[in-house]
């Protein structure tokens, strides 16, 4: 999309040098006749081709002459008739087949109409409510000409101001007749069933399993009657239905259906539900304290705009973060995300004709604008990623393009450090203690450092003082020469006095058996006697384990214990090649493994 000169566009923007704005201005029509509001804006690839379109709810002028227009460009592409108001405007994609182009899905009514490609695809309409018991008799008594028309008039009106389910449109519908059409409305209508109809406030997207941005999406609906419908994006039959102390009006989502999912819903009563998977019920409320006119979800921070002139930030369980008044009432608000740079803000229409951009509460940019902006949409328009499209209280069309150079700094109406700057914070004690050590070890650092290192070497040191005790005491279970690699292995059973000693011999070489092998037990005669104390060791093949069993009998009956030293030779050698020390238990005691 070309940039229009300054002349074509009757200095809507708000800097005398383009040089010095962020935004390109892009095409001015102050006679575009496009009324409507941010909910019923969407920018799409309807037809796949890579060319993003305009769709847009139009109200017609005075909320007549309801129309769906469809922009390419500044120019409106294709346009057609609605049977009510739009409510909603949303584009997603339906299913995984190729070619993928979402759908388009509008809110007018009772009814969702989808099209793909631009063409009628389905209708959705919500399920009809059960009619007011008394009315449904009224209605009985007219048909059987039981009541004159007069009487029903005041009794419908009596119901309509005690009742709390509304009356149904034929109902309504006759209550605001004269007294010299009554009759002929009864007689044309009273032989209709009566049928209650909710309508559609407010309406969005919920991606189905997947949070990539291609992915298939469900149509979340908020109803007239105090309840939120998750449809299925291919069959629209309702998967979840939740209900509203109020009528919801602004609808935020994050998540994934199939997964976990969160819902905030900002209500008629002031209030803002937040509600998630498995809850029929809000889970958190937040309460406002003037009635709300947009509520936008920044990351993890809802932020809702109200009546008092003012933007407020708050968590998902109700924390106020901070609090940004207007120079004017807000008329519109909408979501700017620049993927390039990862930037998400806020932009606000105002009443004095100014677009505020907002992250968090710091300023980064105003726009100023001819008229009051009443509805913004901000995304990849045409071939443009970065495009701004605003549409004013008179009906007008204002098209900004980002520059590719823009970056947006924080600044504007304050100047110096915030005021939250000069607050104390209330650090937990857990921190305090962390930020302690951590300017201990920095002032100390070299000192602990040296430390640790003595201590370390002190260690290594107590160690290699313990291996070499063990070594020069044949304590070490294996061979301390590499001629012969050999593992011995003691195992003492029985409850005494008659004790099983059991030597497991092992060859711990690779390839190579070892022979002519000696085993002798060396121990305290006067205590114990060994029938068996000396053994000739077999070959002693690679890998396999072999047992020598012999028994000791205790010899003292005051339960003293000694040890058993074994030792494994070579024939020939009085140096043993490896030795074990036998924990003998005394001859009332337990034998330990």
């Amino acid at each position: 999309m070309a940039a229009a000169s300054s002349s074509d566009y009757n200095g809507c923007g708000a800097e005398s040098n383009e040089a010095n704005s962020k935004w390109l201005d892009a095409h001015y029509d102050p006679m575009a006749n496009i009324h409507t509001f941010s909910a019923c804006l969407a920018l799409a690839d309807l037809h796949g081709d890579g060319e993003y379109k305009l769709v847009v709810g139009d109200l017609g002028p005075g909320g007549q002459q309801p129309r769906l227009k469809v922009l390419k460009g500044p120019l409106v592409m294709t346009e057609s008739p609605l049977p009510a108001l739009p409510a909603a405007a949303a584009t997603f994609l339906m299913e995984q087949h190729e070619p993928r182009t979402p759908a388009l899905a509008l809110a007018s009514g009772p009814c969702v109409y989808v099209y793909k490609n631009l063409r009628p695809y389905f209708k959705f309409s919500l399920p009809q409510l059960p009619p007011n018991p008394l009315e449904q008799d009224l209605w009985n008594q007219a048909k059987e000409d039981r009541i004159d028309p007069l009487t029903l008039k005041e009794m419908l009106e009596s119901i309509r101001e005690t009742a709390e389910e509304p009356l149904s449109v034929q109902s309504l519908r006759f209550l605001q007749l004269e007294l010299s059409e009554m009759e002929a409305f009864v007689n044309q209508h009273k032989s209709n069933s009566i049928k209650r109809q909710t309508v559609i406030t407010t309406m969005t997207t919920l991606k189905k399993n997947l949070a990539d941005e291609d992915a298939v999406s469900c149509l979340v609906l908020g109803t007239e009657n105090k309840e939120l419908l998750v449809l299925d994006p291919e069959a629209f039959t309702i998967l979840a239905k939740m209900s509203l102390p109020s009528v919801p009006v602004f609808l935020e989502v994050s998540g994934q259906f199939d997964v976990e999912f969160r819902l905030a819903a900002a209500c008629r009563n002031g209030n803002i539900y937040i509600l998630r998977r498995d809850s029929k019920h809000p889970k958190y409320c937040i309460e406002l304290s003037a009635q709300p006119v947009g509520l936008i979800r920044v990351h993890k921070v809802l932020v809702v705009g109200s009546t008092q002139d003012s933007l407020h930030g708050f968590t998902h369980k109700g924390k106020k973060l901070w609090t940004v008044q207007m120079p004017a009432a807000i008329l519109s608000m909408n979501l700017l995300e620049q993927h390039s740079r990862g930037l998400q803000a806020v932009m606000t229409g105002l009443a004095n004709g100014e677009v505020r951009i907002y992250r968090d509460k710091a300023l980064l940019n105003v726009i100023h604008t001819p008229d009051a902006v009443t509805s913004l949409c901000f995304g990849r328009y045409g071939r443009e990623d970065n495009t701004l499209i605003m549409t004013t209280r008179g009906g007008g069309l204002i098209i900004k393009i980002l520059k590719r150079t823009a970056v947006f700094v924080e600044g504007g109406s304050e100047v110096g450090p915030p005021p939250a700057q000069a607050m104390k914070l209330n650090v937990p004690r857990k921190t305090r203690l962390y930020v302690d050590q951590t300017l201990r070890e920095r002032e100390a650092g070299t000192a602990m450092h040296r430390a640790f290192q003595t201590d370390l070497y002190l260690l290594r040191l107590r160690a290699a003082r313990a291996y070499l005790q063990a070594l020069e005491s044949s304590l070490s279970p294996m061979s301390a020469t590499a001629r012969e690699p050999l593992k011995l292995h003691a195992v003492v059973q029985g409850l005494g006095p008659t004790f099983k000693l059991t030597l497991h011999l092992q060859n711990t070489s690779t390839a190579r058996p070892v022979l002519g092998l000696l085993v002798c037990c060396l121990y305290n005669e006067a205590l114990y006697s060994l029938p068996r104390a000396f053994f000739k060791v077999p070959l002693l093949v690679p890998g396999l384990n072999y047992p020598l069993e012999t028994f000791v009998e205790s010899l003292s009956n005051k339960g003293i214990s000694d040890i058993i030293k074994v030792l494994v030779l070579r024939e020939g050698q009085s140096a043993p090649l490896l030795s074990a020390h036998v924990n003998m238990p005394g001859s009332e005691g337990l034998a330990a493994a």
